[in-house]
């Protein structure tokens, strides 16, 4: 009898120590995530996939594509003009953004917006939150963002 109570008290102990390490009470699921822009903006819509591996966020893409599927990050010119007027580039806060996600866990709120990329920002911000409930969800489906809201 004492031996059975200890079982239970510690598979008891076990399990609000488990359900303690979650944040939140948000659980991801393993599987790839996508959230996109509902329409293209500048000839270029936005999107934010991750993957989450054991229950863990293990990585982001963040990037904007044109009709054809090309990449706003491989646009050379496209760098070359943004970069010498807004002081950054595609290739560059994409990269950093989707750093800092990583590195917070998936708390969006610790991404620190970058000078010249602030309206990307907004849409990262968005598009990232987006890309985290379908993998709290399950729900492989791509989430449409609408465009233009806060």
């Amino acid at each position: 009898m004492k031996y059975k109570f200890c079982a239970l008290l510690l598979a008891v102990v076990l399990a609000f120590s488990a359900a303690g390490c979650s944040k939140g009470g948000d659980v991801l699921n393993d599987g790839y995530y996508t959230a996109q822009m509902s329409e293209y903006s500048h000839g270029w819509i936005e999107f934010v996939t991750i993957c989450v591996s054991n229950g863990e966020l293990v990585s982001i893409e963040y990037n904007a594509k044109g009709p054809s599927g090309y990449l706003k990050s491989w646009d050379i010119p496209y760098m070359r003009t943004m970069g010498s007027l807004n002081g950054t580039y595609p290739n560059e806060y994409t990269r950093s953004y989707g750093a800092q996600f990583l590195e917070a866990g998936g708390d969006v709120s610790q991404v620190q917006a970058i000078a010249g990329a602030s309206s990307s920002y907004k849409n990262f911000v968005r598009l990232a939150d987006a890309a985290m409930g379908q993998a709290r969800a399950g729900d492989p489906s791509v989430a449409i963002v609408a465009a233009g809201q806060s």
